[in-house]
Order: structure tokens, then C-alpha cells, then sequence
């Protein structure tokens, strides 16, 4: 069996290791690959899900390393947690001499060069998107501070370091690929790069397998009423997500639909989601907030009328591949999004899949609300199966995997 050292940054009891990391982590090993993963774990967020995250590893062969993720600290911390990182990697690597390190994103790939330099050992930079331009766009970096420009330079350094030296790299979307294509630094480069966007279990998120018990009983613990019509969010909030932009579309809808609720599926606080609806003269009565499990995403989903998500257009979304579009997409409901984002506009048009908006505004709203939507469920599922299916990305990356490992 060939081993893989796959290091993440982003942690396996996160809702983004449980559905895009650990899916594929399986699907390789049952094609011959034996893992050991290391990731760094929020400390609540392991104390709470540890035991069943533990015991999918266990029953799937993966050789798990969780590492303390600490949230506080700033540079320091991350410079700590490096060295961390990078004094597990070569103690594992000398004991199991993997065939391939598996880098997610750019602070892991930090720690697979150095193992690439010292052993050998052939890398794999799974990109994730441009994460040095993404914290200056999302305001986490301000330039203008000698510090904050200094570490944007060396990650930008580091970026070409990454494309030039790792075997393969993968990114999000096509967007993204013909953006980093296009750099003059990597014209003289044979950069080696394959496209796989954010895929979808659809086993777990199969709009058949919803027990109608079952949503009826989580319908009467939402309150959720049988005129209601449900606009939904899943997944976090953060940096990127607009909402009060969301929460603007939302009061549209609402006086369009007097029945509307806002259900947010998200570990985001709820404070924080009626303190913003509040500012906007929203009354707490029309949300529903939640949080939940990977597992129970799905269910959660089918309430749904429709979805919706704006993210804050940049340079760096050229790469984002929201992992949230193909779950919408897989249990059938229709989205409304905004152009801009990765390939994510032309995706929705491709499958008639929901409606993008050029602009946020009231008018542009309610265009979109006004506008017959004529969406068949079936083809936005088969939209899904086509572009996101989990079993599509585990044959992308066995390909990447052969051709820098025979």
C-alpha cells in the first residue's frame, strides 16, 4: 500500500474537514492509499465531536494526529503551530516514509516543502484558493501595516515556491487555474495543475433518503409551520459572507411572502445574527437559527424553499468553490447567488440551477423574486451529480496521485 501524509490547518471535527477532507481521504484509501492526517483542532470543537470523529477514522483506516488549534496568540501563535506542525510531519515521515505529502492550503504547504527538500518525498499543493490575496480582501491583513505587508510578500514568494516545486496542484476552479496560467513569474514553468471543485457526498445528501417522519418532527422543533416558506443559509458565516446583504434580499422576499422564515443552518451565534437582522428592522420571529452535525446538514436542507448566498466579490474568489453550491444543488432547492465568486455564476446558469444577481440592490431583488423561475428539482439534482459528485473528485485526485507517484 502507498502512504500519504495529508496535513490540514482546518480541522476534522470543522464542519469543512467533515465534508471536504474526510470524504476524499476514504475514497483514496479504498483504492489503495493508507493515510495519516494531521490537523489542528479548535479546542470546544474537539472536546464536543473527538469520540465520533475518532471512531470514523478508526472504522476507515485513517491514522488520525489531531494537534491543539489555538485561536488566540496572532502571528505568534500561527509561527508556533507551524513548527508544531512541521516537528510532526518529519517525526511521522521517518518513522512511515509516505510516498506523497497531501498539503491543504498555504500554511501546510509550508511543512511539505520542507519534507519535499529534506526526503524527497513527492508534494501534492491542494491550493484551496489564493489564501495570502483572501486575507487582504477579507480585511484580516491591512497593507498598510509594515508587518502585515511584510508576511503578504513572503507568502506571495512562497505561492510561485509552491507552484514551481510541488508535483501537482490542485485548484477549485477553472477561473482559478487560468489566473494563476496566465502569471508572467510561472511562464517558463510546466505547472501541472487539475481542477476540482468543492464535491458533494451524494449518498448523505440524497433528497430520497429523507425520512418524511422524520422532517415533519424537525419541522414541529423549528416551529416551522406548513404555509411557511423557507429561505435558507448553511454553513458559516465569517469573513466572506455578506449578510447583511443576505438579511436586505430576505426583508424583499419577506414583503413579497409575509410567511417567509430565514433558517440558517451554522455554528455562527445566533446574537450575532438577530443583532444584524435587528439593525435592519427585521423581527427576531421570522428566524430560525441552528447547528448541527455534517450528518444532519441534509434533512436540514430539505426544509428549504430556496437558498441564498452572496459572497464578497474579489480577486481572490476567483478560486473560491463554495462547498455549500453542490449540497444545495444535490437535495434539489434552487440558490440565489452573485456573479464574481469562482466558477460559481456559470455553474447556476449551465443547470438552471437558481438565479445570479449583478448587483445588490432592492430592484435587483425583487427582479429575482418576480421573475417565474420554471426550476424542475430533477435537473438542479442532476446538475449536481454531474459537476459535484464526490465519486467524480476521489477519480480526479487517484489520477493526480498516479501520475506523481508511478
Amino acid at each position: 500500500m502507498k502512504k500519504v501524509l495529508y496535513i490540514s490547518y482546518d480541522g476534522m471535527t470543522d464542519p469543512l474537514g467533515q465534508s471536504q477532507v474526510l470524504p476524499y481521504i476514504v475514497g483514496l484509501t479504498k483504492k489503495g492509499y493508507t493515510f495519516h492526517l494531521i490537523s489542528f483542532e479548535k479546542h470546544e470543537r474537539y472536546l464536543k465531536h473527538k469520540n465520533h470523529i475518532q471512531k470514523y477514522c478508526d472504522a476507515n483506516n485513517i491514522h488520525w494526529h489531531p494537534q491543539d488549534y489555538h485561536i488566540e496568540g496572532g502571528l505568534r501563535k500561527t509561527i508556533r503551530q507551524v513548527r508544531r506542525m512541521n516537528k510532526v510531519a518529519f517525526y511521522l515521515q521517518q518513522r512511515h516514509q509516505f510516498s506523497i505529502v497531501h498539503c491543504r492550503s498555504y500554511i501546510s504547504a509550508l511543512a511539505g516543502l520542507k519534507l519535499k527538500r529534506k526526503f524527497g518525498i513527492k508534494m501534492l499543493f491542494d491550493m484551496r484558493g489564493f489564501w495570502a490575496d483572501e486575507r487582504v480582501d477579507g480585511k484580516i491583513w491591512n497593507l498598510d501595516s509594515k508587518v502585515y505587508r511584510t508576511i503578504y510578500n513572503y507568502f506571495k514568494r512562497k505561492e510561485i515556491q509552491f507552484f514551481k516545486k510541488s508535483d501537482y496542484t490542485i485548484s477549485l476552479t477553472t477561473n482559478g487555474m487560468n489566473e494563476i496560467q496566465s502569471w508572467k513569474s510561472l511562464k517558463d514553468c510546466k505547472i501541472n495543475i487539475q481542477v476540482i471543485p468543492c464535491c458533494v457526498d451524494l449518498n448523505l445528501f440524497d433528497p430520497t433518503k429523507i425520512d418524511s417522519n422524520q422532517q415533519n418532527e424537525l419541522k414541529k422543533s423549528l416551529q416551522i409551520k406548513e404555509n411557511d416558506f423557507i429561505l435558507g443559509y448553511v454553513g458559516s458565516i465569517g469573513t466572506w459572507y455578506m449578510l447583511p446583504e443576505m438579511l436586505d434580499y430576505f426583508k424583499v422576499l419577506k414583503s413579497t411572502k409575509p410567511n417567509a422564515k430565514f433558517l440558517f443552518v451554522t455554528g455562527e451565534k445566533s446574537e450575532y445574527i438577530h443583532q444584524e437582522a435587528s439593525k435592519k428592522g427585521l423581527d427576531s420571529n421570522g428566524f430560525i437559527i441552528t447547528s448541527v452535525l455534517h450528518d444532519q446538514v441534509p434533512i436540514h436542507i430539505s426544509l428549504f424553499d430556496q437558498s441564498v448566498f452572496f459572497i464578497r466579490p474579489s480577486f481572490s474568489k476567483k478560486a473560491s468553490s463554495p462547498t455549500k453550491q453542490g449540497e444545495i444543488m444535490a437535495m434539489g432547492v434552487p440558490l440565489i447567488c452573485n456573479s464574481g465568486v469562482g466558477d460559481t455564476d456559470e455553474i447556476v446558469i449551465k443547470y438552471n440551477s437558481g438565479k445570479v444577481i449583478s448587483e445588490f440592490s432592492n430592484e435587483e431583488y425583487l427582479k429575482v423574486i418576480h421573475e417565474d423561475p420554471n426550476y424542475n428539482k430533477n435537473e438542479i439534482i442532476a446538475g449536481a451529480r454531474d459537476y459535484f459528485a464526490l465519486e467524480e473528485g476521489v477519480k480526479r485526485y487517484l489520477s493526480v496521485y498516479k501520475a506523481i507517484d508511478d
